[in-house]
């Protein structure tokens, strides 16, 4: 037999003597690799069902509380005040995404772990590494870690919500969105200002509770007060009951007295406390009542400059300016 025969004979006994010990092998450990990949389907399934169910549990008690709020609101104007259904909405919905966000994170997580568990992969080196890393992006990004968590608290807290008119110190304006990271507002000149939440350390909520309406009078010093507190109090009395004053001013118009006396003027005071976002409008308005009514009294008022208001000899009102102190 020649020597390409014997070579031939050779290389052929040892593929097969190697195809026999792969199928050894296999035959030998298919049996663990099922068992493996069943675990790790397994794991698998757990986790996505797992997933699931947590999110829909969320979303019911994200939708009940809705639900709750759109109740209570229903009850009658003063649960409305009250309760804000959609503020109430759009807070919960919000926690509702970081609820579902976290749980989402932490299943699929775990989940991933232990399939690499189930691998027989080493994981105290991957998890050393995640720390260091997780530890120079914390460093790194402290400023928008600080913003989410103050955004969190925010909603937590319910410090404001969207509609507020709020002083936030960088800006102030209504609130038209809140995020975890910024909230959206626009100022009075109609300008959106994107406030960054780690940077607000003090908030003004200017539409939660009740606003004050306040209405100052500047009359000359020789009208008669009393005739002046009847003809304040009758504007304001007539005001509550028009409408839709009767329902955003919660309290009867007061005469609260003389805030300010001098030899020349008197400043008379006059305020009411209306419902939350109502007090500019209401001192408006006020505003126009008391003028057409002092005006139907012939009662004159004085302008800022101290203004007197002296009769000629021929009985008509003149205005003529003080000197300044």
């Amino acid at each position: 037999m020649s020597a390409i025969s014997v070579w031939a004979v050779d290389a052929v006994d040892d593929a097969h003597q190697r195809a026999g010990d792969a199928a050894g092998w296999v035959q030998n450990n298919w049996e663990s690799w099922l068992a493996a990949g069943l675990r790790m389907l397994l794991i698998v399934v757990i986790a996505l069902v797992l997933r699931s169910v947590v999110r829909r549990t969320i979303s019911r008690l994200i939708s009940r509380m809705n639900r709750s709020a759109e109740a209570v609101s229903a009850t009658g104007p003063l649960g409305g005040l009250l309760v804000n259904a959609e503020r109430r909405k759009q807070r919960t919905e919000a926690l509702g995404s970081v609820l579902r966000s976290v749980a989402s994170f932490l299943i699929l997580g775990t989940a991933a772990l232990t399939v690499l568990s189930v691998l027989n992969i080493n994981l105290g080196p991957l998890l050393a590494s995640a720390g260091v890393a997780g530890v120079a992006i914390g460093f790194g990004a402290r400023n928008l870690v600080m913003d989410v968590l103050t955004g969190m608290f925010i909603l937590l807290e319910d410090q404001y919500g969207v509609g507020d008119r709020i002083d936030a110190g960088p800006a102030t304006g209504t609130v038209l969105e809140i995020g975890l990271r910024v909230t959206k507002m626009r100022g009075d000149e109609g300008e959106i200002w994107y406030v960054r939440n780690g940077e607000i350390r003090r908030v003004g909520n200017l539409s939660q509770g009740w606003a004050t309406a306040a209405v100052d009078v500047r009359v000359g010093a020789d009208e008669d007060l009393e005739k002046v507190r009847e003809t304040l109090a009758a504007a304001g009395a007539d005001m509550a009951r028009s409408s839709p004053w009767d329902e955003q001013l919660w309290e009867p118009v007061e005469v609260l007295g003389l805030d300010e006396v001098t030899m020349e003027t008197m400043v008379v005071r006059v305020a009411v406390k209306t419902m939350p976002g109502a007090a500019k409008p209401a001192e408006r308005e006020l505003r126009w009542r008391i003028k057409s009514a002092l005006d139907a009294q012939g009662i004159r008022l004085v302008d800022n400059d101290t203004a007197t208001a002296t009769a000629g000899a021929d009985g008509d009102v003149k205005l003529t300016k003080s000197a300044p102190a």
